[in-house]
């Protein structure tokens, strides 16, 4: 069983596209927030075209979404998806996944959630920064952004077999895999 980690795609239709594709097999993928703008402190994608996205994404039936800081409720009548949960928690092949944007709290505070609500894992975005370690007995993943990474390259993550990995989609290689 595999589960899917994508996060600030940001209207990057290629980038999306790819990550999807290398995310082909999996049972669910969870769009970790800031799905169609880019937003007013990032330069535009290169690849931007959150109409094409949107219609990719309207055709899936496989994501589920969380609700970042540059997504508004326009975002949710076009996608016609609901982007109006801040955050969900994901019981998928005996784990639980606390899955938020994390614009609203701090990386303590939603620690302290994960734990408060019996998750081993909590997956954010927000940063564009990859991040997968265990911290306080809770692995902490961050995919990174698809579109504008905020570190070396463009990433993506999924769960598999009791273990996650972060892929590079420049690379399409794994960066880093951790066991739970």
């Amino acid at each position: 069983m595999k589960l899917g980690f994508i996060s600030d795609t940001h209207g990057g239709y290629e980038d999306t596209l790819q990550a999807l594709d290398l995310l082909k097999g999996t049972e669910l993928i969870c769009h970790v927030g800031d799905v169609l703008y880019h937003g007013p402190r990032n330069d535009l994608p290169k690849n931007y075209d959150p109409k094409q996205l949107t219609e990719l994404l309207k055709s899936r039936t496989d994501i589920v979404y969380v609700r970042g800081n540059c997504d508004a409720d326009v975002d949710e009548m076009v996608l016609e998806q609901d982007l109006s949960q801040k955050s969900r928690v994901i019981e998928f092949d005996n784990y639980r996944f606390y899955v938020v944007h994390g614009y609203e709290e701090t990386e303590e505070e939603r620690l302290q959630r994960a734990k408060e609500l019996g998750c081993q894992v909590v997956v954010s975005g927000h940063t564009h920064v990859k991040v997968l370690e265990k911290r306080d007995g809770v692995i902490v993943l961050n995919p990174g952004s698809t579109t504008i990474p905020k570190d070396e390259s463009r990433s993506f993550a999924f769960y598999e077999n009791g273990q996650i990995e972060l892929w590079s989609l420049d690379s399409q290689t794994p960066i880093k895999t951790l066991k739970l």
